[in-house]
């Protein structure tokens, strides 16, 4: 398994996956959102997995602040431009990729 976790410090469910893969001693490879984003490979790769619009964090101040619930925007633009936009945290483990807490699906991997 390689597994790669997207999200930031201050986010409660990226700490809980942290968390889920310590203590069942698997290795996992962070990357904060806050400092370093997506790349456009690493987007397409999470889209084709989940879906982009499953990414996009529509409840979040983020996406308020820019007002894109009131302008059509290209929904991969938006999120290669402002990480803050992405629903944490981001679960990948090869093709397969997951967003949220989802701890069942995560048990599935092993």
């Amino acid at each position: 398994m390689n597994i790669q976790i997207f999200g930031t410090l201050k986010c409660r469910d990226t700490k809980k996956a942290q968390r889920y893969f310590k203590e069942r001693r698997i290795p996992f490879q962070f990357v904060d959102l806050a400092r370093k984003g997506l790349s456009r490979g690493e987007l397409n790769g999470i889209g084709a997995a989940v879906g982009l619009d499953n990414l996009i964090d529509r409840e979040g101040r983020a996406y308020e602040e820019r007002n894109l619930k009131y302008i059509i925007h290209d929904v991969a633009e938006q999120l290669l431009g402002d990480p803050r936009l992405l629903k944490t945290p981001i679960v990948r483990n090869g093709r397969a990729a997951t967003v949220g807490y989802q701890p069942d699906q995560w048990k599935e991997w092993q």
